[in-house]
């Protein structure tokens, strides 16, 4: 399922003036993979991901998932839309804390008004394959920082999204979980063949991607092909992108 942005732009009022924060985007992914959008703070990162996600509309341009058009959709359609058609996970794992690991995978599938048991196998795979079966029966506060991202990301793929958005997901992990979990995800990108979209300004995590889309001041200066290349080398060719715009 083919992702698109044309001509993207986005703008904020701030104490009575107008901030841009995306001026003209464009990007095209057209096959699946694990994808990262790299840039420093401020860069429209987080703004981009916002409106792939139909947290917000875009003030000019187009988004197309497929044959979606993302930025017609009214308040509810896109409600519907980011609950079955799209996976987001944030830097915050933004779990129940009352709630058990399977059952905060579940919880999309409650709110939607289905069978509560209809998602019982859907969640018992999904924690198997993200290594925590073990804990299926545990709350938030028993689990490590990577576990509680891996309810998380479960939670996420749920309903077998084609996109799953990543914000910063290893934000609050140490080293060694982050690496975990830049690995897993882009194994659950090839099984699964589903487009991962992750924003980060880590050049360790965007060595785990496919292609790097690099924004800076509101535009995608450059793309890596990072496949092959180590921290090093995608910090690189990042300063090449940023320094040439």
């Amino acid at each position: 399922m083919m992702l698109r942005c044309a001509k993207v732009h986005k703008s904020y009022r701030i104490g009575g003036r107008e901030v841009p924060a995306l001026r003209g985007v464009d990007l095209s992914i057209d096959a699946p993979g694990f994808y990262a959008i790299m840039g420093a703070s401020g860069s429209g990162k987080s703004t981009l991901l916002h409106l792939l996600a139909t947290l917000d509309r875009p003030d000019s341009g187009e988004i197309w998932l497929g044959d979606r058009a993302l930025h017609t959709l009214s308040e509810r359609d896109a409600t519907e839309f980011r609950r079955r058609g799209i996976g987001i996970v944030f830097q915050q794992f933004n779990l129940i804390p009352t709630l058990s690991a399977k059952e905060n995978i579940e919880l999309p599938g409650l709110l939607s008004g289905e069978d509560p048991h209809a998602f019982s196998a859907r969640s018992a795979e999904l924690l198997d394959r993200l290594g925590i079966a073990t804990r299926a029966s545990h709350r938030p506060d028993a689990l490590s920082g990577g576990e509680q991202q891996r309810v998380a990301i479960a939670r996420a793929l749920l309903f077998s999204p084609a996109l799953v958005l990543a914000d910063e997901p290893t934000g609050n992990l140490d080293s060694a979980s982050s690496e975990q979990l830049w690995t897993l995800l882009g194994e659950l990108a090839r099984e699964r063949a589903i487009t991962v979209l992750m924003v980060t300004h880590e050049p360790a995590a965007a060595a785990h991607c496919r292609r790097v889309f690099v924004l800076k001041d509101g535009q995608v200066t450059g793309t890596i092909e990072s496949e092959g290349l180590d921290a090093g080398g995608v910090a690189a060719r990042y300063q090449q992108c940023v320094g040439a715009a």
